[in-house]
């Protein structure tokens, strides 16, 4: 077993062992720091009380194995077993389910939202697209911060300003202006955009074997937050529905409700930021002795390819590419979400919030279980497995007849349809994807990376969710499922025809 202090990067043959004088694989390689004037990380995480890191030093998790995933998060979480701040992982959690509760909570409100301030189809998707449009300004910029400023000030920051959006939400309807719904939620994603951010300081805490576990369980907490969390919205819509009351400077009703909401939240994950929350400090690790195995890993890494960029560049580029495809997919359904299930199946924004949300709930349990897929399946199996579902689900959807038509469309097709985007198919694909990616880049540092990451996403759900508000409005709902569907497929035959590089990059 490795001691504390032997924590960094080693490797002298093809099988990558070390031996101590008893001929057991260990490693000594304790660094040592100078003028250190903070300390991380706390005292209870596996780094140890020896671990006085100096200003502008960077920590890297050694990898015990090739392995991507532990057997599951529930057995890994409990002991912290590779994870060297657990109190740190916590509030990162915090930070992820405020940042995406503020989408959706208001997920079930913004359609009635947008025909209450005159609008249509185009509207909603404006307004969805400018959460994400917020994430594209800032999510690089925060990357880049998180290096030059450290967590604890980025993401203090970044909260603060989501702070400002919730209230500016809150009065939307007072101010009667759907430019004025598109601004809020603007300043809503800006203040949210940390996903690269909070994914950057997982993957630095963490052991390389079990970081797509740690990654499945934040993007469980985010997944859960704004899938399981439709639910407080469309129970402020069925208790405040048509009421309103006036308590000096706030106005309540079914949407201010929301906004103030998450507006609490926001000051609750302030105080654990700035009282709870320990700085990150970077240390260059020690030298190191490069496997026979890395040297290969480098080698391909570093060809050129005909595009003149190396075959390291260009995965990670595909990987930002596929993240586009996929949360594009997801984020143009989850905008024509309620007007779908309004137009096709007669239910109200409340009901249908409810449906998103068990099956939110679903999906959280499918990412908390992720590991034991790992234990079988390569991160491009999962992948193509998790999209591939998706796109079934959506073609489930492509060949229906409005109510205004006279269709009678069960209720249990859409449960089970929304199960399969929700509850299984999305959440499986892009999380595989995003440990991918996280192994990819490598021990760089993550940051501005994953910023980047998290704004192809962001800007996937701007492009995707205004195409599907502009077809949903001068054709037909069922049109944008079809488009979505061919885009799902040309995704699976991508990562099929790349898999073999992929992996080879993520090991």
């Amino acid at each position: 077993m490795l001691h504390e202090d032997q924590l960094h990067s080693h490797s002298i043959d093809d099988e990558d062992e070390l031996y101590d004088n008893n001929n057991i694989p260990v490693v000594d390689a304790t660094p040592s720091f100078i003028n250190a004037s903070l300390s991380f990380p706390p005292a209870n995480s596996t780094y140890g009380d020896r671990a006085k890191i100096a200003d502008g030093a960077y920590v890297q998790m050694e990898d015990g194995d090739n392995h991507g995933y532990a057997p599951s998060i529930t057995s890994t979480i409990m002991t912290a077993e590779g994870l060297a701040d657990p109190a740190g992982f916590s509030i990162i959690c915090c930070v992820v389910l405020v940042g995406d509760m503020t989408r959706g909570v208001t997920f079930p409100i913004m359609w009635p939202l947008v025909q209450d301030l005159g609008g249509n189809s185009v509207w909603l998707g404006y307004a969805v697209g400018a959460f994400s449009f917020g994430r594209v300004i800032a999510s690089p910029c925060f990357g880049r911060w998180s290096i030059e400023k450290g967590y604890s000030k980025t993401l203090v920051a970044s909260t603060t300003i989501m702070l400002v959006g919730c209230v500016f939400f809150a009065h939307v309807i007072s101010v009667g202006s759907l430019p004025f719904l598109v601004f809020s939620k603007i300043i809503m994603g800006i203040g949210s955009a940390t996903l690269g951010v909070t994914r950057a300081y997982v993957a630095e805490i963490t052991a390389t074997r079990q970081r797509t576990t740690y990654m499945a369980l934040l993007s469980a907490v985010q997944y859960g937050a704004y899938t399981v969390t439709p639910i407080f919205g469309a129970l402020f819509c069925y208790i405040l529905n048509d009421q309103r009351y006036e308590v000096g400077f706030f106005v309540i009703d079914q949407y201010s409700a929301a906004a103030y909401f998450m507006a609490s939240l926001c000051i609750v994950t302030l105080f654990l930021l700035l009282t709870k929350f320990q700085a990150r400090y970077r240390t260059k690790p020690a030298l190191q002795i490069k496997s026979k195995r890395q040297l290969d890993q480098d080698e391909l890494a570093n060809n050129v390819t005909w595009c003149g960029l190396t075959v390291h560049t260009c995965a990670l580029i595909g990987c930002m590419l596929l993240n586009i495809a996929t949360v594009g997919c997801f984020g143009a359904f989850e905008t024509m979400g309620v007007h779908f299930a309004e137009s096709y199946y007669n239910l109200e924004p409340a009901v249908a919030g409810t449906v998103v949300s068990v099956n939110g709930l679903i999906g959280v349990c499918t990412l908390w279980n992720l590991g034991y897929l790992g234990r079988w399946f390569l991160d491009t199996q999962i992948i193509i497995g998790g999209i591939s579902v998706f796109a079934v689900g959506i073609l489930s959807f492509a060949w229906l007849k409005s109510v205004e038509m006279g269709a009678e469309n069960s209720i249990i097709h859409y449960i089970v349809g929304v199960m399969m985007i929700y509850g299984i198919g999305y959440p499986i694909g892009v999380t595989a994807l995003i440990g991918l990616f996280s192994k990819v880049v490598g021990r760089i540092s993550q940051g501005p990376l994953q910023g980047w990451f998290a704004a192809s996403g962001s800007l996937a759900r701007i492009l995707f969710s205004v195409m599907a508000g502009y077809i949903a409005h001068y054709d037909d709902i069922t049109t944008v499922f079809i488009v979505l569907f061919v885009i799902s497929i040309l995704s699976i035959i991508t990562v099929a025809s790349t898999s073999q590089t992929l992996t080879a990059l993520s090991h």
